[in-house]
């Protein structure tokens, strides 16, 4: 008993964390306050957007990834990938079954597809690590398990490696968030009247063509038809929306930590150009704190008016609290049983909590640049963290169990 009450207590930090700067949102949007109103909102965002996101993506994922941890944790992202896919096609199933305005169907896949892979894991995972009489033994024993991740003479060293790699999977869930997630919203989002006007110019474009061709010339006639649909999607495609500035800055990221003369020239305390590393990561931390307060204010706008239905709600939380986890149960597993992965059951309790955890706060900031949700976003960002301390009892309980 005292061990779950533990392990609430040490779950429920990241979401108190989050909860109390939320409330710091709401209050600085108060009409009597009026320091975070919609328009000091907007701008807010469009800095995270460019500067704070990219910022701590950048810094992030340059310092925690190398050749030889891609080459170790290679099923890591592909786990974290199949959480988003999985979250991805339980949020289509929500939009189905309750039917919201097609304005919500993106924030609704959203919140199904991103989970929170960053300040969740960092504080659960190395404090049941270093809890004596924990699940997985003592420190020593904690030191055992976490030999696949670095082999090290200390504790200290395997929680900082743990720590190092969860930051190396928090930034994957960053990338995925701003490449798959992002482009996900924004389609399900795009007004409806835009497809007719694609279709009919393709249309308008096509029939000439094909009335004007003779029979022995149809082949000709098809292959024409087939560019001309090439160059209408080319034409739809925006590669300004797709490339956001965090995934051009994860792309520059990994490049500074796969290739080591540029990682030894930048990264690291004795590295000669260190200082910029050092003012990145320092302009990338005001982020996490800019997008919650973000989510306060715009929390206070879904209070007074929300076309949020309770129905979709109580969807959101099953499909991200209760079938996604079963869903990551069954993966792990899985992968287990073929030899994907090793029998180290730190390492699988790791994978699993990926399936546990709250939407990502990386949301708010996506529903406040297309301009649609925000307040929606708000609603279900508080519920779902409300209800976090409980998944992330219940479920890891159930994982280490499952593992040991």
């Amino acid at each position: 008993m005292m061990k779950l009450l533990h392990l609430f207590i040490t779950s429920s930090k990241p979401v108190v964390e989050i909860l109390l700067m939320t409330i710091v949102g709401f209050y600085m949007a108060l009409d009597g306050v009026n320091l975070l109103g919609q328009d000091a909102r907007k701008y807010l965002n469009n800095i995270v957007f460019y500067v704070f996101s990219p910022s701590l993506i950048g810094s992030r994922l340059a310092d925690s990834v190398t050749y030889e941890s891609l080459v170790k944790m290679w099923f890591m992202p592909v786990n974290v990938l199949l959480t988003f896919i999985i979250g991805s096609l339980l949020g289509w199933i929500v939009i189905v079954i309750t039917k919201p305005p097609s304005q919500l169907r993106g924030l609704i896949v959203g919140c199904c597809a991103a989970g929170n892979l960053g300040n969740m894991p960092l504080i659960i995972v190395p404090a049941i690590c270093k809890e004596r009489g924990g699940p997985f033994g003592d420190p020593e024993n904690c030191q055992k398990y976490g030999m696949g991740y670095l082999s090290s003479s200390t504790t200290f060293r395997v929680l900082s490696m743990l720590y190092n790699d969860t930051c190396y999977v928090y930034q994957m869930g960053s990338v995925y968030i701003w490449t798959y997630v992002y482009n996900l919203m924004r389609v399900l989002n795009s007004p409806i009247e835009t497809q007719p006007s694609i279709e009919s110019n393709y249309d308008t474009c096509k029939v000439p063509l094909i009335s004007s061709q003779e029979e022995d010339n149809q082949k000709v006639g098809r292959w024409d038809k087939v560019k001309r649909r090439i160059v209408s999607l080319s034409e739809k495609v925006n590669l300004s929306t797709i490339f956001a500035p965090s995934t051009i800055a994860a792309m520059i990221a990994l490049v500074i930590g796969l290739i080591t003369p540029l990682r030894k020239l930048i990264i690291g305390n004795g590295a000669p150009l260190g200082v910029l590393q050092d003012s990145v990561t320092l302009v990338g931390d005001g982020a996490i704190p800019a997008m919650t307060l973000i989510i306060g204010g715009n929390l206070l706008k879904g209070m007074r008016s929300s076309g949020m239905k309770k129905s979709t709600i109580i969807s959101v939380l099953v499909a991200r609290y209760v079938l996604l986890p079963i869903s990551g149960v069954l993966i792990v597993r899985g992968a287990y049983k073929l030899d994907l992965i090793t029998s180290e059951p730190l390492y699988q309790f790791v994978l699993l909590i990926q399936y546990a955890v709250p939407p990502a706060m990386n949301l708010g900031t996506i529903t406040q640049l297309f301009g649609a949700g925000e307040s929606e976003c708000s609603v279900i960002m508080l519920w779902t963290y409300a209800l976090a301390s409980v998944s992330l009892t219940a479920w890891p309980t159930f994982f280490m169990w499952l593992v040991a």
